[in-house]
């Protein structure tokens, strides 16, 4: 992920904002005559070789083209009912943040927000579920210190489903959250906000993420800096991150499946802009009420009546 009728001004100022912040490490998008890009699962792309890494199965014979705006390239995606699973790395004691992201783990399934994701299918036309549980969670006391490269974040999931402390489960995805005094060295704040990938662990297709508490660099990772839906400025910015990651991973789980010629995934094609907003309680700006808490989300690809970034399907 690359780092409205009401407060239309704001929302529109505070989305070019993020982009010119969040997209800084991105690269351009290809030219009509150069090659397609790949996902990197970071919230840009990389011309196609055919050899790029994590690229499963490769990208022979080319994409099936839609009219919607993203193609699908062979891979798989996330069918039936998929398991997320916290891992909270670092220090989140005293932090409603652990609250906020339990809730949106909680209410993100069976959402009309997580129905957008009904809209891709695999190569035998079964579509992604609206089906999201949270069967358990777990915490990590730095293991790996407080300045984290990927092989890190791998090895840190890796750990867990080793010890038992979370299973092995081939319709999981672990997402590695990370407290305010851990970076994430190869590029959280500068590069990318939150990122996705896969590996074989205990030889199965394993799929897990990072999102960084944007309390770290708010004017980075965080649509309002001052006061947010919740109250918690770091904990809310990651909010929308997480969905952004899940919507790609459920989609696009490794990195071969649904995405444009830019290599932006559903997601990406939607990075910080976020809609229609109201006005939550304390008077920041939301767009979304699950679970009985207010967020600021961002919106996601609709692979559908010709493909735009939305809120809710249908």
């Amino acid at each position: 992920m690359r780092t409205t009728s009401v407060a239309t001004l704001s929302v529109v100022a505070v989305s070019l904002l993020m982009v010119a912040a969040a997209e800084a490490g991105a690269i351009r998008p290809p030219s009509n005559t150069g090659p397609d890009y790949v996902p990197t699962g970071k919230g840009w792309g990389v011309p196609d070789t055919g050899k790029t890494p994590g690229q499963k199965g490769g990208h022979g014979g080319g994409p099936k083209k839609t009219s919607n705006g993203i193609n699908y390239h062979g891979g798989p995606v996330m069918l039936g009912t998929t398991n997320m699973y916290y891992i909270w790395y670092g220090d989140w004691s005293a932090n409603s943040a652990v609250s906020i992201l339990e809730n949106l783990a909680l209410s993100l399934g069976g959402s009309p927000y997580f129905n957008i994701n009904t809209t891709y299918y695999d190569g035998s036309n079964t579509n992604v579920s609206n089906s999201l549980t949270v069967p358990t969670s777990t915490t990590d006391n730095y293991s790996h210190g407080n300045a984290l490269g990927d092989t890190d974040v791998q090895a840190i999931v890796s750990d867990k489903i080793a010890s038992g402390s979370l299973p092995a489960d081939p319709n999981g995805v672990y997402v590695v959250l990370t407290s305010a005094d851990v970076n994430e060295t190869s590029g959280f704040c500068t590069q990318y906000c939150g990122w996705h990938t896969h590996a074989s662990i205990l030889n199965i297709d394993t799929k897990f993420a990072f999102v960084g508490n944007a309390e770290r660099c708010p004017s980075a990772c965080s649509a309002q800096t001052a006061n947010s839906p919740n109250g918690n400025v770091g904990a809310d910015a990651m909010a929308s991150v997480l969905a952004h990651e899940v919507d790609e991973m459920v989609t696009d789980p490794d990195l071969n499946a649904w995405y444009d010629r830019r290599g932006y995934e559903n997601a990406d094609k939607c990075a910080w802009k976020f809609g229609t907003t109201y006005k939550a309680a304390n008077g920041s700006d939301a767009n979304m009420n699950l679970g009985g808490m207010d967020y600021l989300i961002q919106q996601n690809w609709e692979n559908a009546n010709g493909g735009n970034c939305v809120l809710s399907y249908p």
